[in-house]
């Protein structure tokens, strides 16, 4: 029996709406998952996070076994308790962190072997070892180990990466135990058609709780990026959620949400924020540029969050080129308040039965 329970509760074209149960709680979907990748969302308190409505979080496995280690933290009463946060939580497998380090690691069929990028030091994942680390960080679901193969890549490279990455699955599957934690596996085969099919098939024959699509925002053009997640989404099942992984541009929300997809991640609101790149409803902006100098206006004045209520531009601007901290709490409260507002009016969208309208309005706005 599975640990969450989804229910798709209506579509209006390929776009869903639906209900995600969880140990820790329920999620409206579609959602987006803000990136806690040491335990902690930048610059936000678990409570701030409620203020934004963010429903479910994202850690990452690979930073958080370096430091401070997973069997620390299963000590403290797991990652929820450590870190004092009582929703949903989902780990990822560390899979793309190993392939960040493409110059520190060696993949065989046991797993990984790498070189910490804290200090040097020699580690060994393999499919057992990640599902082990995440069962003890204990987060609500959790993802198979898979290798995410650069773009661009030759083919053969791609189709033996995906087929490992099947036989990975397979493995993680067999290695899970606790049984409050769900299971995703993870869609690979580069920007070949035919191998996201195959290995769509292949974890479908092996059956999870949830499926994600991996191995995108890699640097491919957007347009190749839309065409492949509106291909795969006919390829996994209607009754389970559906994730891509690690896209995050509003217009990324947008189309995975036309797709037929449920869950999304990113670190682009957190980690733009941060280097004052800000969102709002016709763009993006620059908090830095000169014309805010004297711009006594909000962020963005159709934003209702904490920061476009209270604060202008011109003064976030100050903060920014001071240097002070409370720029990035800012920044990144009103980034996240308009991706979590983003999937709001979306689900909002769908059951009106007016999600075409809303993407046409969405871009309008931006032109």
């Amino acid at each position: 029996m599975s640990a969450i329970d989804f229910k798709l509760l209506k579509q209006d074209g390929k776009a869903r709406l639906g209900s995600l149960t969880t140990p820790h709680g329920i999620i409206d979907t579609p959602i987006f998952m803000p990136v806690g990748t040491q335990a902690t969302v930048k610059a936000m308190t678990p409570e701030e996070l409620k203020q934004v409505d963010a429903r479910i979080i994202l850690a990452n496995t690979y930073h958080l076994y370096i430091r401070p280690g997973h069997e620390l933290i299963a000590r403290m009463g797991g990652l929820h308790k450590f870190m004092g946060w009582d929703r949903p939580l989902l780990t990822d497998s560390g899979g793309f962190q190993v392939f960040s380090l493409s110059e520190l690691r060696k993949i065989t069929e046991d797993g990984v072997r790498f070189q910490s990028h804290l200090d040097g030091s020699y580690h060994t994942i393999s499919p057992e070892g990640a599902i082990a680390i995440q069962e003890a960080l204990g987060a609500d679901i959790i993802m198979c180990f898979d290798e995410c193969p650069p773009y661009p890549a030759e083919y053969q490279y791609v189709s033996t990466s995906m087929e490992l990455t099947s036989r990975w699955a397979k493995r993680c599957k067999e290695a899970k135990k606790r049984q409050d934690q769900a299971l995703f596996g993870i869609v690979q085969g580069g920007m070949y058609p035919e191998l996201r099919a195959q290995s769509a098939a292949d974890l479908r024959e092996i059956g999870f709780d949830g499926y994600a699509l991996g191995g995108l925002s890699v640097g491919e053009a957007p347009n190749l990026r839309y065409e492949l997640m509106e291909c795969c989404s006919g390829l996994l099942p209607t009754e389970q959620p559906r994730y891509v992984m690690g896209i995050g541009t509003p217009e990324d929300l947008v189309e995975g949400v036309y797709s037929g997809y449920d869950m999304f991640d990113c670190v682009m609101p957190t980690r733009n924020a941060r280097n004052g790149m800000l969102f709002t409803s016709s763009g993006r902006i620059n908090i830095k540029g000169a014309a805010y100098t004297e711009d006594s206006g909000p962020i963005d004045p159709e934003c209702s969050c904490y920061v476009c209520r209270n604060y202008s531009r011109a003064y976030l601007r100050h903060l920014f080129r001071s240097g002070e901290i409370l720029a990035a709490r800012l920044n990144t409260w009103h980034n996240l308040h308009y991706y979590l507002a983003l999937m709001t009016d979306m689900r909002a969208a769908i059951a009106a039965d007016r999600f075409e309208d809303f993407r046409r309005e969405f871009y309008a706005k931006r032109q």
